[in-house]
């Protein structure tokens, strides 16, 4: 075995709305993706990742800090990472690597940069990256179903031109301190259209069947859902046309990581570098007879999330079943680079199990959603949005029907999840029988102990984390 380099290099590469059932590795029947199933194949496979919430910002704020949205109070768009608030980038950076972040942001700031990262750039002017717009006429039923038309070339896109240059910075490094390659993706997110070579690389005749839509217990917000946006008017084609370009874009995003993955061994560097390999939620993709995701939905599709890390020394092959979360990212991260945070957090280093050791079985996850009603600073202003924006009827929805974002507690064990939505309709499912959660047993007389004891392990997971310290300078004495 390779003898484990004192602080590795790290490649932190992360798709975004990644959901893990539609990769190979994780068991999809379809999905084309080699290299994200050899990069678990010379690794460690998590099975079972958990992010703290559907929502961008929310978890890579909970990813960055250890920080769950109750804590560190980050639950909505547009509340990034302030520069008094510590994160993961800020630590490597100060701890004498050089942080290089070609993607997107939806986590710090623009004053937060200079102090986290050596580079950083969007690289959103690519030519293609949107393709040719909405292809449908307002009045079409498919007008808000996010389903475009094929993109052009492959390297047109940002994603591309992000990946050529951490490629760029591989191949042309030479100081001897170690790096931390940070590539948030845009793919596969929503629009559904794929690059040439892609976009029709899956038969939607031949995606495995979907979650139905309209099944008895589920939050009333499916529904509104798919009256707001005309999905109620598409039929299973539609939907299944939706889920196979989106695995096109998947298998997309397993082609750039090729690249990556093919450079650091050009140029020697897999012997001295950590990849790991994450996204920051999921995705609905037809399930349901629903896009995109909801900011207090739950639903498997849209929480669990590919985890897969390769570390120099650590071996290969390995697939780690018990339940982990996203927020841990942040302690394995400081772990491999040989640094401790200065705050006090939630996170859980990997690097354990990822070197053999044991995990946890009876750990459990937990995930937060929605806002507070009377709190408007949660809900982004309609006047960004004219009623024929592609999000127009998100956000309306949001306005009308408050209740349908309102505050949402899950908690998740190997054996059941439960959905606790004191203001809404709550969800119960016993994922070891139901594993599409087909089934809310919520209000089954036979699951109530069940319930209770899940709705105690919130309790106490919220009494153990409702807040953190302030550890600055408290004077005691009058100015």
């Amino acid at each position: 075995m390779p003898a484990t380099p004192a602080r590795p290099n790290l490649v932190l590469f992360m798709p975004d709305q990644l959901r893990a059932e539609s990769v190979g590795c994780y068991g999809h029947p379809l999905a084309r993706t080699p290299n994200i199933d050899a990069l678990a194949r010379g690794g460690t496979r998590f099975d079972y990742c958990q992010v703290a919430s559907p929502l961008c910002p929310v978890s890579r704020c909970d990813m960055a800090t250890g920080l769950p949205p109750h804590v560190s109070g980050h639950r909505m768009f547009g509340n990034l990472l302030q520069p008094h608030e510590p994160n993961l980038f800020r630590y490597l950076k100060e701890g004498g690597y050089d942080v290089y972040w070609y993607g997107r942001n939806d986590l710090l700031v623009a004053q937060d940069f200079e102090s986290s990262a050596t580079e950083w750039g969007s690289f959103e002017d690519g030519p293609a990256w949107m393709g040719a717009g909405n292809p449908w006429p307002q009045d079409h039923p498919r007008y808000f179903s996010f389903l475009y038309d094929e993109g052009t070339d492959r390297r047109d896109y940002p994603d591309y031109l992000r990946v050529a240059r951490a490629i760029e910075v591989l191949e042309q490094r030479e100081s001897a301190r170690p790096f931390a390659l940070y590539l948030p993706l845009f793919n596969p997110h929503p629009p559904f259209f794929a690059p040439q070579g892609f976009h029709d690389l899956y038969d939607p005749r031949e995606v495995p069947e979907l979650r139905p839509p309209g099944l008895a217990g589920k939050p009333g917000y499916h529904g509104h859902i798919r009256s707001r946006r005309r999905l109620d008017r598409l039929d299973d084609t539609d939907m299944r046309t939706v889920n196979a370009i989106y695995l096109g874009m998947i298998s997309y995003v397993d082609w750039l990581l090729g690249l990556v993955l093919e450079a650091l061994e050009r140029t020697g560097r897999d012997a001295d570098t950590a990849v790991l390999f994450f996204s920051d939620h999921g995705e609905w993709a037809g399930d349901y007879g629903l896009l995109e995701k909801w900011s207090s939905a739950m639903d498997e599709v849209l929480v669990r999330v590919p985890f897969i890390a390769r570390v120099p020394g650590a071996p290969a092959g390995q697939v780690a079943a018990d339940i982990v979360e996203l927020r841990d990212l942040m302690a394995t991260c400081l772990d491999l680079a040989g640094l401790s945070a200065g705050h006090t957090h939630f996170s859980r280093s990997l690097l354990p199990v990822i070197r053999g050791a044991p995990g946890d079985p009876g750990h459990a996850a937990f995930s937060e959603g929605g806002y507070n009603p009377n709190d408007s600073l949660c809900f982004l202003p309609m006047s960004m949005f004219h009623p024929y924006h592609v999000y127009y009827p998100k956000h309306s929805l949001e306005f009308d029907h408050p209740q349908t974002v309102s505050r949402t507690t899950m908690v998740r064990t190997a054996g059941h999840k439960l959905v606790y939505r004191p203001d809404y309709h709550s969800e119960l499912y016993d994922v070891a029988r139901d594993p599409l959660e087909l089934h809310n047993v919520y209000d089954d007389a036979g699951y109530a102990g069940v319930r209770e004891q899940l709705q105690q392990r919130i309790l106490d997971w919220y009494v153990r984390t409702s807040d953190v310290a302030f550890h600055g300078a408290m004077p005691m004495e009058l100015p």
